[in-house]
């Protein structure tokens, strides 16, 4: 597996403090002049720019006192001398400026931009300027500010998210904290952001995910980590298709694992089924589902390839353990004598698994005993039950809270939602880059932990891989599942039908690499 320090700048995602200090390693070590690196980035922001919204005008940019502000500044000017019509405001006051931040003032007053202080706006002066502008470039508050934004900022964020303007977020929407992803506050709702020198976490997860919209990244020539270590690894379907083992043409069922799902207690037995077919949809050799026995029937005409089995109790799923590669435990499971029976099986046996939903409900009243060959699935609201802590504690630092888990359980955890974090080891973690909204829906986690029980089948000794891997199989499955369905209507066996077109393209991808060499 590649060594989790590695990777290009581009993969590389550093805390807000790590990208200052690489800032500062650039300015003060490289020599390189910070007012030049300043307009670097309004040059590179301002062509993304350009090319996203061709001619857009006026442009109203918002500027605050510290370099965030001087970016801005000088991508005003850099619209002015392109000919655009230019509404620039002062949302600190300009004589709170200094260094490059007022250099860049100074050079953008020269240039013939018009800077209007907010404090000498009044109320139907800015209602006008909103109201007349096509485009809002936000470059207000940058890393260096943490917490909710105080006034005035809040209010005009408030102010530009009523607009219905595109906006433009310089480095990092106003707001947003670049380390974690979480919003203590009002926050700008950006259609792209473009950020500098290297990769901030916060951008890709949590609250990021959701008001970042396209995450551009520009390292403005300066290639160098200048010895900080990232703190997580971004992991899209191109980067880790090629993780996938190839089958070799006298390949046998044999080879691919036997995924043994134990899951759907009364009432929920579309949650078995459903992650059955995702893991017989990706993959693995053999596939059984230990199921209540009202769900046979179901679970044979929906996925006739599986083995299905009806217990009644726990004492019947050892020898189908005894069978099983790897077992996904908990979909649709319950809390009942029924479940805590099949977890307490799963759990002795000692097999390689994959623990999700009730699963986690059960392990979260028991003491953590940690196992390095498991994989645990929470969403926000099972990891504070297993952290025994408020899901509001969880998503103000979900990475922090994903090593937390790791520490406590061992093997992997993946804590789902927006740019779900893969944690796999001391200081090891991943972020799937990207959210869909139309996974919103029930059943979608247990297609997912289906996906990874079939990639782990497979790929026994690669537990870190197949975790971020099955994170990315499902978001990639389920973004061109959208591309028909929609997001409203996406249901999870949506996703699974996706499930084949993905992998089919990543073995067509291998095939044509092969070819060229």
């Amino acid at each position: 597996m590649p060594q989790h320090a590695g990777g290009s700048l581009s993969d590389a995602l550093f805390s807000a403090d790590s990208v200052r200090r690489i800032d500062q390693h650039i300015i003060e070590q490289l020599g390189v002049d910070g007012f030049d690196l300043m307009q670097s980035a309004a040059r590179a922001a301002f062509r993304r720019l350009a090319l996203r919204w061709p001619g857009v005008e006026p442009m109203l940019v918002l500027c605050g006192a510290g370099n965030n502000g001087g970016d801005g500044y000088l991508i005003a000017a850099h619209a002015v001398r392109h000919g655009l019509k230019v509404h620039c405001v002062a949302v600190a006051p300009a004589e709170k400026l200094s260094g490059d931040a007022l250099k860049a003032w100074k050079k953008a007053v020269a240039d013939g931009v018009e800077v209007r202080e907010l404090a000498d706006t009044g109320e139907p002066e800015l209602d006008a300027l909103f109201e007349s502008s096509g485009l809002i470039v936000d470059a207000m508050l940058g890393t260096g500010v943490s917490g909710a934004p105080r006034e005035p900022f809040a209010g005009i964020i408030v102010r530009s998210n009523r607009a219905g303007l595109p906006v433009l977020a310089v480095d990092l929407p106003s707001g947003l904290n670049a380390s974690t992803g979480a919003a203590e506050g009002e926050v700008m709702q950006a259609s792209m952001t473009v950020t500098f020198i290297g990769r901030k976490a916060g951008l890709h997860t949590g609250q990021g995910a959701a008001v970042c919209g396209d995450v551009v990244f520009e390292a403005l020539n300066t290639d160098t980590r200048a010895g900080e270590t990232p703190v997580a690894l971004l992991r899209s379907w191109k980067s880790v298709q090629g993780w996938l083992p190839k089958r070799p043409a006298n390949a046998h069922k044999g080879r691919f694992g036997h995924v043994l799902v134990v899951a759907g207690d009364r009432g929920f037995g579309g949650a078995g089924i459903m992650a059955a077919e995702a893991a017989a949809r990706s993959g693995a050799g053999l596939v059984s589902l230990a199921t209540r026995p009202e769900h046979v029937t179901a679970a044979l005409a929906r996925c006739p390839s599986v083995m299905v089995h009806g217990l009644t109790h726990g004492s019947e799923l050892p020898p189908l353990l005894a069978a099983a590669t790897v077992v996904v435990c908990g979909p649709g499971m319950g809390q009942s004598a029924w479940g805590q029976q099949m977890l307490q099986q799963v759990v002795e046996s000692g097999k390689p698994r994959v623990l999700d939903a009730d699963a986690l409900n059960l392990l979260s009243t028991r003491a953590a005993v940690p196992a390095n060959n498991q994989i645990l699935t929470p969403h926000p609201g099972e990891a504070a039950r297993l952290l025994d802590c408020l899901i509001a504690e969880v998503e103000a630092d979900r990475l922090t809270a994903a090593k937390k888990l790791q520490s406590l359980y061992g093997g992997a955890v993946l804590l789902k939602g927006a740019g779900t974090i893969i944690a796999h080891g001391e200081a090891a973690v991943d972020i799937a880059g990207g959210s869909n909204p139309g996974m919103a829906t029930g059943g979608m986690g247990d297609v997912l932990s289906g996906i990874i029980g079939a990639l782990y089948a497979q790929m026994p000794e690669s537990l870190a891989q197949v975790a971020a891997m099955g994170a990315v199989v499902h978001l990639e499955a389920a973004a061109r599942a959208s591309v028909h369905k929609g997001y409203m209507g996406l249901i999870p066996t949506d996703v699974i039908d996706a499930l084949p077109h993905v992998f089919r393209d990543a073995e067509l991808a291998r095939n044509r690499g092969e070819e060229q060499e």
